[in-house]
């Protein structure tokens, strides 16, 4: 077997995998530059290549066209220590077997790597190229890097997507990112927020109307279907579109035809669709409030983005990023955070995700008093007593505390945690949860217990639903709205989990 080409300027990386190569009866080859690799290639060629991305003199992205010149079936690994959607763009769509970002589990970078000399020992071309997007988008955490890949396998595919995830999580991003690199790139990507128009309105929008269709409408006016053409329609937040227009819609994916507002003519759709929403689709379903043939016409191809406190480790790289970019509008030096308040951030849950985060920057570059940012810069309801304080009358409640439960955040605003009133911060008490419920899932998995997601499931909704029961004085209805849950599910979910009184 041929060997193991490492390639990378940095001589740890290069001696760590060496040896744990070494370990799995690899013979490795290393160069520390572009220039020597390429050059190697004229006379030699190794089973799998793995290449830094950004090295002096010479980019991983430029000897991956080397090797898919003079080598074509070659599998390439590109690393790299800057875990930017671009970086993942350009190693896919330069035909990269996968892309890895540092710092590595050795053991899986060894794993990929056999993976890899498989494929090249079967002959096979299976490298999936591309992904996606802008700057914005960027995480070294392993969802995010998950998702990168999703969309990069996705990108010379028309499929119709439908992305998942909390408000503020990015889903119009992760859209843009599948149009950009789509074989529909040169169309036109139109967006639209079904939750933000009207219902009478609604239905004009999305296919337009002719002249004098109903009222005020003196002039034939295109829909989004038909600004779309040949390009993509982005529908955010359809899980709020009215019923009576979800008919509509259905109709449009289900034969590519559609009428204006008054109009008697059909149209032909050639637009891809791919719709967001932060609702869960599947109960809105059972609630009879979604329809199921649109739901699963829609859900083809299904992205879930993760929310920020599922990865806090990406959150001194967003920090950092933001308020580049704000300093960038502003005309100003970019700030700085200290360690200190890095890691206090990352500890934080930012219940309005990566949106709330931005905002936080773009306070800090105005608001901050020196250039580096300490903890006590912080917004005052993001400092770390912000949670445990008690009122002048020694109440429990916390500091600006505005309607029941929530803390105002710089025009956001943070759930208040029932540990405040003790004086135990919201971060703490979230981490302390969680570390919590990590102990009672290795209590379960040490002792065998049977079916532990489902208990464990059980055992969190009842604790939610009897809070929220608590919390509305035993009102089920009132109970069902502040969880966002349908009143039929709240009923059944009680009777399921003996919660009657």
């Amino acid at each position: 077997m041929k060997p193991i080409w490492i390639v990378d300027d940095d001589q740890s990386i290069r001696w760590v995998l060496e040896k744990a190569l070494a370990r799995e009866n690899f013979a490795t080859r290393s160069f520390a530059n572009v220039r020597e690799a390429s050059a190697a290639l004229d006379h030699d060629s190794p089973q799998v290549l793995v290449s830094d991305i950004r090295m002096p003199g010479g980019s991983g992205l430029e000897l991956l066209q080397t090797v898919r010149d003079k080598v074509p079936g070659l599998p390439v690994i590109i690393m790299t220590a800057f875990s930017d959607l671009d970086s993942a763009v350009a190693a896919f769509q330069g035909g990269a077997f996968e892309y890895l970002a540092k710092p590595f589990d050795v053991d899986k970078a060894v794993e990929l790597i056999r993976r890899a000399v498989d494929e090249s020992m079967r002959g096979e071309q299976t490298w999936d190229e591309r992904v996606t997007e802008a700057p914005e988008m960027l995480g070294q955490a392993p969802a995010m890097q998950d998702m990168f890949r999703a969309i990069g396998r996705l990108s010379h595919s028309a499929a119709t997507v439908l992305i998942t995830g909390e408000s503020g999580t990015g889903k119009e991003l992760v859209a843009r990112a599948l149009h950009r690199h789509s074989p529909r790139a040169n169309g036109p990507f139109i967006a639209l927020n079904t939750a933000a128009i009207p219902k009478d309105l609604l239905e004009s929008e999305l296919f337009g109307h002719e002249r004098g269709a109903f009222t005020g409408a003196q002039a034939m006016r295109q829909g989004r279907f038909e600004q779309a053409e040949n390009g993509t329609l982005f529908l955010d937040e359809i899980g709020d579109m009215p019923f009576d227009l979800q008919t509509r819609l259905l109709r449009v994916l289900s034969d590519g035809q559609f009428y204006r507002v008054g109009g008697h003519n059909p149209l032909r759709a050639n637009v891809r669709v791919i719709a967001a929403t932060h609702q869960n689709l599947e109960s809105r379903v059972r609630q009879g409030l979604f329809r199921e043939d649109l739901y699963h016409r829609l859900n083809v191809i299904r992205l879930r983005l993760p929310a920020l406190r599922e990865r806090s480790e990406d959150i001194p790289l967003l920090t950092r990023h933001f308020l580049q970019k704000s300093a960038r509008d502003l005309g100003v030096e970019p700030k700085r955070v200290s360690d200190e308040a890095l890691a206090y951030l990352a500890s934080l849950p930012f219940p309005g995700n990566v949106r709330q985060l931005e905002n936080l920057a773009n306070w800090l570059t105005v608001m901050a008093p020196a250039q580096t940012i300490e903890i006590k810069d912080l917004p005052p309801d993001l400092g770390p007593t912000h949670a445990g304080v008690t009122d002048a009358a020694g109440g429990g409640g916390s500091i600006g505390t505005g309607e029941a439960g929530v803390a105002p955040l710089n025009g956001m605003s943070v759930p208040a945690h029932p540990a405040a009133a003790g004086g135990m911060p919201v971060a703490a008490a979230v981490a302390a949860w969680e570390g919590g419920l990590r102990t009672e899932v290795a209590r379960m998995l040490r002792e065998n217990a049977a079916d532990v997601m489902d208990e464990l499931a059980r055992r969190f909704e009842a604790a939610v639903i009897r809070e929220a029961l608590d919390f509305t004085r035993g009102r089920k209805v009132e109970a069902a709205e502040r969880l966002g849950i349908g009143r039929n599910t709240i009923t059944r979910k009680i009777q399921e989990l003996n919660l009657e009184p």
